[in-house]
């Protein structure tokens, strides 16, 4: 009942702030990037395109609004603002002169409507699997709030690979656009020769969800792919940490079963160490999924401390090496709940070769401890331990 009420108090918001900035969705083109994993980068991708072939073009996304030329931090563990800022953001994107908004849509901004009366011309799913489901109860509700957003677009661009395509298809009331890497579809690699700097099948399919959205409003298909050549990926995502050091680092944001899956598969090596943890006071239930996963893909494992809020992290902890099923505390896998203390033993563990994997945080400039947002930085963090181990 509370949900309800709160919802409609943001769908009243929403009225009220689109209404006082005249509607400003109607004046500008906009899509709407929704999925569990990879909305970040693919809005990021659309943004880089339409961008690169001279088109004028904001954006949302968890890192940052670009609305024309100025650049704005959105908060903390943020990807859709409140109803209110997405007007405030369109009524800027729109006085600057920008024909184009790329949108991150969460389930939750989209479930709480925070998106109410926002007109979308294209709605883009990337996958949708295991999250929030603290929040949604079961997949299917999950799904449903998802599918708000494909109701409410004239085209819709859906993953063909992904369980959740039949529910999609059904409930999208535009036109619909397939791609995917699997399945026959519209856009795929065979008929679209992805080229990326960035690595991850996981990638691919982000791209080719760029490229069915570009091209579907038009930009020649050629000059997409050539563009998304040039994308050099975002902060916090698969990002690499390299001063020298005969081992590889990379941080990457990837704090779900499928993410953490996908960014193991992808950094597969000799020696594969992953760092990672669970946010307090979220989905539980995924917790021992992906001990279970990181038990199955990576060669050690350091479990720690992430966003912890009110919970205990020990407890938390645990709760993930339950999926650790066959492996070793100790010899297989460590326990270490101060985060920087646990990138620097995953750092130190590293040898020539090795591949370390730090996961959950990426971007994000604070970490929530007992419900206090304390200043972290895990790229300065992982940076500092490369530098010690380097200087002996």
């Amino acid at each position: 009942m509370w949900q309800k009420i709160k919802n409609i108090y943001h769908a009243a918001q929403a009225f009220l702030a689109a209404f006082y900035f005249q509607f400003p969705s109607k004046k500008i083109i906009v899509i709407g990037v929704t999925g569990t994993d990879g909305k970040s980068t693919t809005v990021n991708m659309i943004y880089h395109i339409l961008n690169s072939v001279g088109l004028k073009v904001s954006m949302i996304s968890s890192l940052r609004a670009q609305i024309g030329e100025k650049s704005y931090d959105t908060g903390f563990h943020v990807s859709t603002p409140t109803s209110s800022q997405v007007q405030k953001y369109l009524n800027g994107a729109v006085e600057a002169g920008s024909d184009y908004f790329v949108l991150e849509a969460t389930s939750h901004g989209l479930d709480q409507n925070r998106l109410a009366f926002v007109d979308f011309e294209i709605g883009i799913v990337t996958n949708i699997t295991h999250e929030h489901l603290d929040y949604h109860k079961t997949l299917e509700n999950y799904v449903r709030a998802k599918s708000k957003l494909f109701r409410n677009s004239k085209i819709s661009i859906l993953n063909a690979d992904d369980q959740s395509f039949q529910v999609l298809k059904s409930n999208s009331t535009g036109r619909i656009v397939t791609y995917g890497i699997k399945n026959r579809s519209d856009f795929n690699l065979k008929n679209s020769e992805i080229k990326l700097k960035i690595a991850g099948v996981y990638n691919q399919l982000n791209a080719l969800a760029a490229l069915a959205a570009t091209v579907s409003l038009g930009v020649i298909k050629e000059k997409a792919l050539l563009a998304l050549e040039s994308f050099e990926g975002i902060s916090g995502r698969m990002e690499e940490i390299d001063l020298g050091q005969d081992f590889k680092v990379y941080i990457d944001f990837a704090h779900t079963p499928n993410g953490l899956e996908q960014a193991l598969k992808s950094l597969r090596s000799t020696k594969l160490i992953a760092v990672f943890g669970a946010a307090g006071e979220r989905d539980k239930t995924k917790r021992e999924k992906m001990g279970s996963v990181a038990a199955k893909f990576a060669d050690h494992v350091v479990i720690t401390s992430e966003d912890p809020r009110s919970e205990d992290p020990k407890a938390i902890c645990k709760q993930i090496s339950k999926g650790m099923k066959g492996k070793r505390e100790g010899k297989d896998y460590d326990i270490i709940l101060d985060r920087q203390k646990a990138i620097e033993f995953a750092v130190n563990l590293a040898g020539k070769n090795d591949v370390v994997g730090i996961f959950g945080k990426g971007h994000e400039k604070s970490m929530n401890i007992k419900g206090k947002e304390q200043p972290w930085d895990e790229y300065e963090v992982a940076k500092c331990a490369i530098e010690r181990k380097l200087n002996g």
